[in-house]
C-alpha cells in the first residue's frame, strides 16, 4: 500500500482493520469482503482525538482508490477525501463531458488531489487540492455553495464583486435545474489519476479522453525530474525520407534514459508523415505516434469507407490526432485526440480501440486479473451493454460483419488506402467530402488566433 495521509494531513503509520459484519450463516454483508481500516487521529477543529476510516475499493472502468473519512465525536467535525492507490501514471490525462440531459449529472467523477475541474461555460474552476469521489451534480453544487457563502458581506464591502459572483451563481443554478443545456465539464490531471465515467451510448463529442506528456513545470510540481529531451537530427537540421533517426530521451514512466526513433514516410497519393516510436527497456513503456506536416488546408475532410471483407480490413489507414472516428453500425465513436495519431490497417486500428476500451472498462488494474473483473461494481444493465458492444466489435474485426468507418478531420490529415486498379480513379467504397470547418473546430485548433500576415508590426 502506498504512503497514506488522512484527510487532515497526518501521515498514517498504523491502521486497525475492521472486519465486515457477518450474517447468521457466517456470510458477510459485503460480497467483496472489503475491509475498513481505522486509525485514531487528531481533530484540527477541537484538537481532541477523532477517527479516520480508510477503505480500499475499485472504481469501474478505472482503478483502485482509497476512500478516507474523518469524524470527531467530541465536536461533530467531519471530512472526506480520496487518494489513488497507485503511483503517478505515465501521462497526464484530460477528460471532457458535454452534458445534454439531467441524467448526465449522475456521471461519476474521480478528482485526485493533483487535478483541476472546470465548468467551461460557467468559467469557474476547482483548483488542485483535496481529492474527491462525487458526480457532476455534486461538484457543481459545491461550487455554487462555496460562491454563495459570504455573498452578504461582499454586497456591503465590494458591490462590483458581489454582482459578478451573483451572476455566476444564477447561471450555475440554471445549469443544475436543467435550463442551460448543453454545457461542458473538464477534468485535467497531470498525474493521470482522475476520471469521468463513460457510457457505451456516448456519441462523438459527448465524452472525450486525451492523454498528454507532462510539461517540465508539471513534472516539477509533482516532484518528478524533468523529462524534456532534445536531439539533433543531422548537421543541416533536415529530415531525409525513409531514414530512421534516433535521439536520446527520458522515459515518462520511470525517468530512465531511453531512445526515440523517428522516420519520415511518403504515403502515395497523400503526403509526408513522421512516425515516432519510444521504447524503454527498463520499465517496458512504449509509445507510438504519427504526425502529419504541411500547410493547414482551407477546408476539413470527411472520408467514409464501406468495409465489406477481409481485403478491406487490410487497407492502410492514417488517423491523425485531430481526427474523429465513427462506426455507426458498431455504435463506436472515438473523439479527436483520444488515440493520438495512428498509421496502421483498418483491422489494426479497430483492434487497438477494442483493447484500449476493454482494458479501461473491465481490466482497470491488469495485475488484479480475473478477481478484479468479478468484483467490480458494474450494474447488470451496464455489463450487458458493454458485452454486446464488444461482441459486435469482435465480429467486425474478424470480417464477419460489414460496417462503415467515417473519419472526420478538420485538418484533412487522415487517409484511407484506395484499392482501385487505377490510382487516378476513385474507389467505389470510399467517399471523400471536403467541408467548411465550424467555428468550434477553428477555435479548438487555434486557427482563430493564428496570424500569418503583418505579425511583424505587432512585435
Amino acid at each position: 500500500m502506498p504512503e497514506l495521509f488522512n484527510p487532515i494531513g497526518q501521515k498514517v503509520e498504523k491502521v486497525e482493520k475492521v472486519a465486515p459484519a457477518t450474517g447468521p450463516n457466517g456470510t458477510t454483508d459485503d460480497d467483496d469482503d472489503k475491509v475498513v481500516e481505522e486509525i485514531e487521529s487528531l481533530c484540527m477543529n477541537c484538537e481532541e482525538n477523532g477517527t479516520t476510516r480508510l477503505l480500499l475499493t475499485k472504481i469501474p472502468y478505472f482503478r483502485e482508490i482509497i476512500i478516507m473519512s474523518f469524524s470527531c465525536d467530541k465536536c461533530g467535525f467531519t471530512n472526506n477525501e480520496i487518494q489513488p492507490a497507485g503511483t503517478f501514471q505515465l501521462k497526464g490525462v484530460h477528460y471532457e463531458l458535454r452534458l445534454t440531459s439531467l441524467d448526465d449529472f449522475q456521471r461519476q467523477v474521480i478528482k485526485s488531489d493533483t487535478a483541476t475541474v472546470k465548468f467551461i461555460e460557467l468559467d469557474v474552476e476547482i483548483p488542485a487540492g483535496k481529492g474527491r469521489l462525487s458526480n457532476v451534480e455534486g461538484l457543481l453544487s459545491s461550487i455554487i455553495e462555496d460562491l454563495a457563502f459570504g455573498q452578504e458581506k461582499r454586497k456591503e464591502e465590494a458591490p462590483e464583486v458581489y454582482a459578478k459572483v451573483e451572476e455566476i451563481i444564477t447561471k450555475g443554478r440554471k445549469m443544475l435545474a436543467g435550463d442551460a443545456f448543453p454545457f461542458r465539464v473538464a477534468v485535467d490531471d497531470p498525474a493521470g489519476n482522475s476520471f469521468i465515467v463513460p457510457d457505451p451510448r456516448d456519441g462523438v463529442g459527448k465524452w472525450e479522453k486525451r492523454e498528454y506528456l507532462r510539461t517540465p513545470e508539471q513534472n516539477a510540481a509533482l516532484g518528478l525530474a524533468d523529462t524534456s529531451a532534445t536531439g539533433d537530427l543531422d548537421a543541416d537540421g533536415n529530415i531525409i525520407p525513409d531514414q530512421v533517426y534516433s535521439f536520446p530521451a527520458s522515459c515518462p514512466g520511470c525517468l530512465h534514459p531511453c531512445t526515440t526513433n523517428m522516420k519520415m514516410v511518403d504515403i502515395p497519393h497523400f503526403r509526408q508523415v513522421v512516425i515516432m516510436n519510444t521504447t524503454c527497456e527498463d520499465c517496458g513503456y512504449k509509445s507510438n505516434d504519427v504526425k502529419t506536416g504541411g500547410e493547414i488546408p482551407e477546408k476539413g475532410r470527411k472520408v467514409t469507407l464501406r468495409v465489406r471483407n477481409a481485403e478491406d480490413l487490410a487497407r492502410d489507414i492514417l488517423k491523425s490526432e485531430s481526427c474523429a472516428l465513427e462506426c455507426p453500425e458498431l455504435n463506436l465513436s472515438v473523439n479527436p485526440g483520444t488515440l493520438g495519431g495512428r498509421f496502421t490497417t483498418v483491422e489494426g486500428l479497430l483492434t487497438q480501440v477494442r483493447d484500449d476500451l476493454h482494458n479501461q472498462i473491465f481490466e482497470a488494474d491488469a495485475e488484479a486479473g480475473e478477481a478484479a473483473r468479478k468484483n467490480d461494481s458494474l450494474s447488470p444493465g451496464e455489463r450487458t451493454r458493454w458485452e454486446e458492444f464488444f461482441t459486435n466489435l469482435n465480429a467486425a474485426i474478424k470480417g464477419e460483419k460489414e460496417f462503415t468507418i467515417v473519419l472526420t478531420d478538420p485538418l484533412a490529415s487522415s487517409y484511407v488506402q484506395s484499392l482501385a486498379d487505377d490510382p487516378s480513379q476513385p474507389d467505389e467504397q470510399i467517399i471523400v467530402e471536403d467541408y467548411d470547418r465550424t467555428d468550434e473546430e477553428e477555435e479548438d485548433l487555434g486557427l482563430k488566433d493564428m496570424k500569418t500576415e503583418g505579425y511583424e508590426q505587432d512585435v
